[in-house]
């Protein structure tokens, strides 16, 4: 059967990335776009060759499509998803789920309640090169894990500022934007849940509203790992990577902290070094795939809800930390 996809929001995510990634799907069909402006909902309905354009929430959901993929503001997230969820519909949902973790636990519950597949589009996971790295560890290639680093401080460009750097209200500043993908992607790769944070966060000139362009976390994770991220907006040469280091070795990889599959993974041992193969799939095609293969009943989505709330109790636990300069628990509560 296909699966018919309702966008909720015409968004710059959906274009470049989700909308062909569906379509990769041999059950997959983009049936309608909404938008709160019924002009731009056409616009970009005809730009994308989508076949229904709405300009409310309603419509949509009243509309054939099997299921949703949210992208809009974070703070629309909560009553959009719940929505839906009433509705029958499955639900992808953009990270972060919500503005803070409790709404996010709504909305994992009201997907749960009306039996429908609920994921986030932690993307990162879905990485060739952090499915090597995590298999790596899970192998014992580099002993006992102790320590990691994510370097994920880049530059936001021009057409994504906007809400991100100047309206709290809607959730914007870097933590809720780029710190909730380490998060995740730690976790991941670590197969451990995170405890504890120690953040600073900066406004380094581009944020405005009492909003972080930039924060540093210190992160502490229940196999006994002590992690270190860096996410900014403001910095254009650094390029990212990713680092665990181990008893027997150590894993570094370098530009892998992208939406594209792109970049390299290092094994480093006493025997030398060695490139790991990994696959060079679309990130958001394999989120499709499990996806689908979950509203089949075969096997969840590459990143379930609670994981969504895993990544958002983190991030708030970091804003809270960057407040108070406290140390900050992690208690996901799923």
């Amino acid at each position: 059967m296909t699966v018919r996809w309702g966008l909720i929001g015409a968004s710059t995510i959906a274009r470049q990335f989700m909308i062909e990634a569906i379509r990769s799907q041999p059950d997959g069909e983009v049936s309608a776009v909404m938008s709160s402006n019924a002009d731009r909902a056409a616009a970009y309905a005809k730009e994308n060759g989508i076949p229904a354009a709405f300009s409310s929430l309603d419509e949509l959901l009243s509309s054939c499509v099997d299921a949703v993929y949210i992208s809009t503001t974070n703070e629309l997230h909560l009553v959009q998803a719940i929505a839906a969820a009433k509705a029958g519909k499955h639900v992808l949902c953009e990270k972060p789920l919500a503005l803070n973790s409790s709404d996010a636990r709504k909305i994992v519950a009201a997907c749960k309640g009306a039996g429908v597949v609920m994921g986030t589009n932690h993307h990162l996971r879905n990485a060739g090169a952090h499915r090597a790295m995590r298999e790596a560890i899970a192998s014992g290639r580099i002993g006992t894990p102790v320590a990691a680093r994510v370097f994920h401080a880049v530059y936001l460009p021009e057409n994504l500022q906007g809400w991100r750097l100047s309206k709290p209200e809607a959730g914007g500043g870097v933590v809720l934007d780029i710190t909730v993908h380490d998060a995740d992607t730690l976790r991941f790769v670590l197969a451990s849940d995170p405890v504890e944070v120690t953040a600073f966060a900066q406004s380094a000139g581009m944020a405005a509203g009492g909003l972080e362009d930039g924060a540093m976390c210190v992160w502490r994770f229940a196999n006994g790992v002590i992690a270190q991220s860096h996410e900014a907006f403001t910095v254009k040469y650094a390029g990212t990577g990713f680092e665990v280091h181990g008893s027997e070795g150590s894993l570094i990889a370098r530009d892998v902290m992208t939406q594209k599959p792109l970049g390299s993974v290092t094994l480093r041992t006493a025997s030398g070094e060695e490139e790991l193969s990994f696959d060079r799939e679309d990130l958001y095609t394999r989120s499709l795939r499990a996806f689908h293969a979950a509203i089949r009943g075969e096997g969840q989505p590459a990143a379930t809800g609670e994981d969504g709330v895993w990544s958002l109790a983190a991030a708030e636990a970091a804003l809270a930390s960057a407040k108070s300069g406290r140390a900050q628990k992690i208690e996901a509560g799923v």
